[in-house]
């Protein structure tokens, strides 16, 4: 298990990009990265060509980590949404994908279906219900060092008192991270740092209903893990949309050849040197 929790303990925030395939988390890890995010949204996105609505369940989230997990050797937080059901479905959500290599998971208080939480039309279940959830994820963790955090929704439903205060009883019942999500301001964002003692999640998506700020300054406020979730998502869409507009109109990519990577680098990326190492080592001809 990749120790994550030894990254939260630093003075430094802890800035994690979100990612959804394979290829993804090895280029997030190729330019430095230490840790990473499974994103919901991107995942939805990339295997259905839908949106974070409720599309997603258990066995996409799993198979997606083992694949990811399995890539890159740095740590992975899986996007567990609701959980998929009720407290016995995140227990065994949870040891799948402990199992998938995973290092942690954010698990939040949306009624199913749930969205995401920049989106309107949310709804949370109650604290108690939430509490039994998380209770189960952090009772079915067999490695001390899988991370759990515990994010509400409830700025967008109850208003924001009531979020900081399913967050502090979310602290109490053992969640080793809180998440606010979606607050609409940096006060607001100040006054999350100033009322709970515990690492503090920042979301930044781009056009969302949180305002982008530095890592640094909302480390200052108090915020541990800063996460982009989308970013990545929304370049990749850019790009392409770019290149295959560019093809549509003109018939060929020598246009915008400087903006993409060779063959020989991206053969580097996906370590094609390594297996044909691997190919001599084990006296693969070439007609096999």
């Amino acid at each position: 298990m990749k120790n994550l929790r030894r990254m939260l303990k630093s003075n430094k925030p802890l800035v994690i990009p979100g990612i959804y395939d394979a290829i993804g988390a090895k280029i997030a890890e190729k330019v430095g990265f230490n840790a990473m995010f499974q994103t919901g949204y991107g995942t939805s996105a990339a295997l259905f060509g839908m949106p974070d609505y409720g599309f997603i369940g258990a066995a996409e989230t799993v198979d997606n980590a083992r694949r990811i997990c399995r890539a890159v050797s740095v740590p992975v937080i899986v996007d567990s949404d609701t959980g998929y059901g009720n407290a016995l479905s995140i227990w065994k959500l949870v040891k799948e994908l402990e199992s998938a290599g995973a290092s942690g998971i954010f698990l939040e208080d949306q009624r199913w279906p749930k969205r995401c939480g920049h989106m309107e039309g949310k709804e949370v279940i109650s604290q108690e219900e939430y509490t039994e959830k998380l209770g189960a994820a952090i009772d079915a963790r067999e490695n001390k060092n899988f991370i759990i955090v515990a994010r509400t929704d409830a700025r967008a439903t109850e208003g924001l008192d009531a979020a900081i205060e399913r967050g502090i009883k979310n602290k109490k019942t053992g969640a080793d991270a809180i998440f606010i999500e979606a607050p609409r301001s940096i006060e607001e964002m100040r006054t999350i740092g100033k009322s709970i003692r515990a690492p503090l999640v920042a979301n930044m998506i781009e056009g969302g209903a949180t305002p982008l700020a530095s890592s640094e300054t909302l480390n200052k406020i108090g915020f541990s893990i800063i996460l982009y979730p989308l970013s990545v998502l929304f370049a990749n869409t850019f790009a392409t949309m770019s290149i295959l507009r560019e093809l549509k109109k003109t018939g060929t990519t020598a246009k915008l050849k400087q903006k993409i990577v060779d063959f020989d680098q991206f053969n580097d990326l996906v370590e094609l040197p390594k297996f044909r190492k691997m190919e001599k080592q084990y006296g693969l001809s070439k007609s096999e």
